[in-house]
């Protein structure tokens, strides 16, 4: 899995948009793209329905429904 992504993010993102002036560029569109893919790319697998949903909205949803709230404790 982690090679197939990492072969996404170079198509994708560091031969795409190359050559790059330094380190800090490239860190700064890593920043950008990792914000992109977790927060706007809208997956369609990811859902039970023929909707879509973006990962990070997956993720919190999924945590929302499996993790019991906390008890309010008085003292």
């Amino acid at each position: 899995m982690a090679e197939s992504f990492n072969g996404l993010y170079k198509w994708e993102l560091i031969y795409r948009q190359g050559p790059w002036r330094g380190l800090d560029d490239v860190e700064f569109a890593t920043m950008t793209y990792v914000d992109w893919f977790n927060h706007r790319r809208l997956h369609g697998t990811i859902t039970a329905g023929p909707s879509y949903t973006t990962p990070a909205a997956h993720e919190a949803d999924y945590y929302r429904h499996s993790t019991p709230a906390l008890e309010p404790v008085t003292q």
